[in-house]
């Protein structure tokens, strides 16, 4: 990647040369509004495939990272066990159940996160000026 150092008095007009201007994704006319669903478990040592639902609000849907087809979505664990999402109980529409393999340490987590979008859940902005 091509860096770009300018003086402070830049002519309004003038871009880096290398820049990519058609990388920029184009601003959607709709506002998103994405907000994250977490479900977090814990494992002691010897603790075998322990599992948790990532709740979906009502009304919200799954998002998509933008330019990718996959869900929005993250695992992560610490310990000595293997975590991931439970492929054949996620359908990524009304259930997301994260699972995690046994703890073998003396103690383990797993954290699944995934993106949601809400858009159509928030009411618009009041544009009006607020009476005193």
């Amino acid at each position: 990647m091509r860096s770009c150092f300018l003086p402070l008095t830049i002519i309004m007009g003038v871009v880096c040369a290398g820049l990519d201007l058609g990388t920029i994704p184009p601003v959607n006319a709709q506002p998103q509004a994405r907000t994250e669903s977490i479900c977090n478990l814990g494992m002691i040592k010897g603790e075998t495939h322990k599992s948790c639902r990532v709740p979906i609000p009502s009304g919200c849907t799954v998002a998509q990272f933008p330019g990718y087809s996959e869900p929005w979505a993250d695992v992560s664990s610490a310990g000595r066990t293997q975590c991931r999402f439970d492929e054949r109980q996620t359908d990524w529409k009304t259930t997301i159940v994260g699972t995690c393999s046994e703890c073998l340490t003396d103690h383990c987590s797993g954290r699944f996160s995934v993106m949601l979008n809400c858009s159509h859940t928030i009411p618009p902005a009041d544009l009006r000026t607020p009476h005193r």
